[in-house]
């Protein structure tokens, strides 16, 4: 399986940090958000890796190379100026990540997801990871009856930025910028996306607090 790592974004909420730097390359715990996914990628068995490319892209460029420092091969997929956000991003590498299931991980997010158990049914186009919901998103996402994502109004659980999906459930889209939930929604109305809850460690590190509570969890974990 390839793996597709999401790193186009341009980090807002933790500027002016990523005014000079890309967020994926924001360091926790001794090393980039983005190393800690390619070495656990590398543990994993998964060799080839994708990643999209468009605010300070020549600054990721230069920090991961080919990726061979890190036991994986990399392509890059580049989006120009303007990111083309969550799903138009994944459909525009879809040739790179070849005709069968991809994994696809948000870089800016820290986790001990284990990458190599995570599979995707022969029915389902999606199988998401989903995690108890975090203080700052306490409404979630979608909910989970027994291994099937359903949308509903309680109960529901957070995305969270891991999945496994196959080139199906982009069906009918055409190259631009435009967001995942959307097909998302369309997926789980019809019966295709499965998934699980991880009761394990993950961060989204989307702010500077959320950084620095991070690097005081990982310094304590040494």
């Amino acid at each position: 399986m390839k793996a597709m790592l999401l790193a186009a974004g341009r980090g807002e909420r933790m500027r002016p940090l990523t005014d000079a730097l890309p967020k994926p390359l924001v360091q926790v715990g001794g090393r980039a958000l983005i190393e800690w996914h390619l070495q656990a990628l590398a543990r994993a068995g998964i060799r080839e890796v994708v990643i999209n490319l468009s605010w300070l892209a020549e600054k990721l460029r230069a920090a991961l190379g080919d990726g061979r420092d890190f036991g994986v091969s990399i392509s890059w997929s580049e989006e120009g100026p303007v990111p083309l956000e969550t799903g138009g991003g994944i459909f525009r590498a879809l040739p790179q990540l070849g005709p069968g299931p991809f994994l696809v991980v948000n870089a800016d997010i820290w986790t001990d997801i284990d990458f190599a158990r995570l599979r995707l049914e022969p029915a389902a186009h999606a199988h998401l990871v989903l995690i108890p919901n975090p203080a700052h998103h306490p409404r979630g996402d979608f909910g989970l009856e027994g291994d099937r994502v359903v949308i509903r109004e309680s109960e529901r659980l957070t995305y969270s930025g891991v999945g496994v999906y196959r080139s199906e459930f982009f069906a009918g889209c055409t190259a631009g910028r435009f967001p995942l939930l959307p097909l998302l929604n369309r997926a789980i109305a019809a019966g295709r996306v499965h998934g699980e809850v991880h009761s394990g460690q993950w961060c989204d590190v989307g702010t500077a607090e959320r950084l620095a509570g991070l690097s005081a969890r990982l310094g304590g974990l040494k």
